[in-house]
């Protein structure tokens, strides 16, 4: 046989450096082309975010996260004590990010670093998986809420004291146990007592007498007496926030009515300021920065049900004071007596003398840490805090004249970053001191005059006034409230970088 009359096969065997080619036996295969290095290459995979991500900005970022398999039994114990945390945590009013990197400390504290973490408005579900084939998942459901920040605090103290290895799993247990049976550090009518005050010190902050601000203590004491009278009917809080608010209104106008007369020295001013101090007594102030918070953190759905409750509590309110000023006006036309001058619509927050300010603010942090049921040790902290939030208002409208948006944002920004130092610092969240230090800054003033504008469009005393700067007047105050909400948001998470650092110091104190 020939050289010409071989196989190709054996020809092709010959030369290893020419492999055979299935499609093309007579042709070698082309050696793979570079990819061209201007081609566009997608990302990685969609993953669930891992817990290192999820305990960013929180104070447990530095958690101990177990890298040994954890067993069916412990992964079970870990997941109810978490989501028994979390329910805890909504009930007593923290956000869904707070709840968030608690859940997520415990179970990478616990050995169970792959979960998946679903907190809704009133629910919160924990799953994970022991092996491939065996799922566990832990649901609980918040049927009420009731602020009680001296219950986050412990709460707090628990899961940083779990996270460190300072206390297993098993006494985690029984102390959350405890935590859940404790009573409440403030009673009933010590609350009461510091709503009526927080009022009164509202209304000096704004420019009142110290008669008017007994007045206004007076009238939100009838207003508490009113609602535990409206207890037995259980009405939702729309029903209630505008029951209270009509009856806060109806006795700021007989307390005018009084004046007026001669009896008291209670003048127009005076009324508004009495309104306004029970209007920021009865503002939903927590809801709303934890509604904010939620939609900032990526949480849109808890954040639209907060956003509505919000909404619908806000909206009883200003119907309540709404109808009572309606109702005030005409009784007092049919009286003939001048019922409030208008000079009262061109008042401002601005007008007080500086320490009657000073000392207002200081009361109303005070009197919000009592109210949001903190621990005793916060109150001069939070209380201090206030007054530098009012400080800073006052100089930033009055020195620096900017509006009143502007100010209160810049000062809810310190207030947010100064405020979470301080609580970490003394071992607490960042909400347990924020959140009352900055009830000194809630719109109440501006609410009533935008409220007054609208209901006093068709009376003769108002004049030039309209439906339109009533509706404007309402808007600026939603933008403070705005304001306060996404200033102390954004000033936490600029102070979240020094949790570590406040932490060790803290530590190294404590030791």
């Amino acid at each position: 046989m020939t050289e010409s009359e071989r196989p190709a096969a054996d020809k092709r065997a010959e030369r290893p450096d020419r492999p055979a080619s299935p499609d093309r036996p007579d042709r070698p295969e082309r050696p793979e082309r570079p990819r061209r290095p201007w081609r566009l290459e997608g990302g990685p995979p969609t993953e669930p975010m891992p817990l290192v991500d999820l305990l960013r900005r929180t104070p447990y970022r530095n958690a101990r996260i177990s890298h040994e398999e954890a067993e069916e039994a412990r992964v079970r114990e870990a997941l109810d004590l978490a989501v028994r945390v979390g329910e805890l945590m909504l009930r007593s009013g923290a956000g869904a990010p707070q709840v968030e990197g608690s859940v997520a400390a415990i179970c990478a504290a616990a050995g169970v670093p792959n979960v998946e973490i679903d907190i809704t408005l009133q629910s919160l579900l924990v799953h994970a998986r022991i092996d491939a084939v065996h799922p566990v998942t832990a649901l609980r459901v918040v049927r009420s809420t009731r602020h009680d920040y001296a219950r986050l605090v412990a709460v707090h103290e628990l899961v940083d004291a779990f996270v460190n290895g300072h206390v297993e799993l098993p006494e985690a247990v029984e102390q959350l146990r405890d935590i859940k049976r404790a009573r409440r550090i403030w009673p009933d009518w010590v609350v009461t007592l510091a709503t009526a005050l927080l009022a009164a010190a509202v209304a000096v902050m704004i420019g009142s007498t110290l008669f008017t601000a007994f007045v206004t203590v007076l009238v939100v004491l009838v207003v508490s007496g009113v609602g535990r009278l409206m207890g037995p009917l259980h009405l939702p809080e729309f029903y209630s926030n505008a029951v209270s608010a009509f009856t806060s209104t109806v006795l700021a106008w007989a307390a005018y009515s009084m004046g007026a007369q001669g009896w008291i020295p209670l003048g127009a001013n005076d009324f508004a300021f009495i309104v306004a101090g029970g209007i920021v007594a009865m503002l939903p102030g927590r809801t709303m920065a934890s509604a904010v918070e939620d939609v900032i953190s990526g949480y849109a759905v808890t954040g639209a049900g907060r956003l509505l409750a919000v909404l619908v509590s806000l909206t009883g309110l200003i119907i309540g004071v709404a109808v009572g000023l309606g109702t005030t006006i005409r009784l007092t036309e049919a009286m003939a007596f001048d019922f409030v001058a208008p000079s009262v619509l061109d008042l401002r927050v601005t007008q007080a003398q500086w320490w009657a300010a000073a000392a207002g603010a200081f009361v109303v942090g005070a009197a919000g840490s009592v109210i949001m049921q903190s621990r005793r040790r916060l109150i001069l902290p939070t209380a201090l805090l206030s007054l530098l939030g009012g400080g800073l208002y006052a100089a930033f409208t009055r020195l620096g004249d900017f509006g009143a948006v502007t100010s209160t944002g810049l000062a809810a920004v310190v207030l947010g970053f100064i405020g979470r130092l301080v609580a970490l610092r003394l071992g607490a969240p960042a909400m347990a001191v924020v959140v009352p230090a900055s009830f000194g800054l809630l719109p109440g003033l501006t609410i009533f005059r935008g409220l007054y504008e609208l209901v006093g469009e068709s009376t003769s005393d108002i004049g030039t006034l309209s439906f339109q700067a009533g509706v404007a007047t309402l808007l600026g105050a939603a933008g403070v409230l705005l304001a306060i909400a996404t200033g102390t948001t954004l000033g936490e998470i600029f102070a979240s970088r020094w949790d570590t650092q406040v932490a060790r110091a803290r530590r190294r104190l404590r030791v």
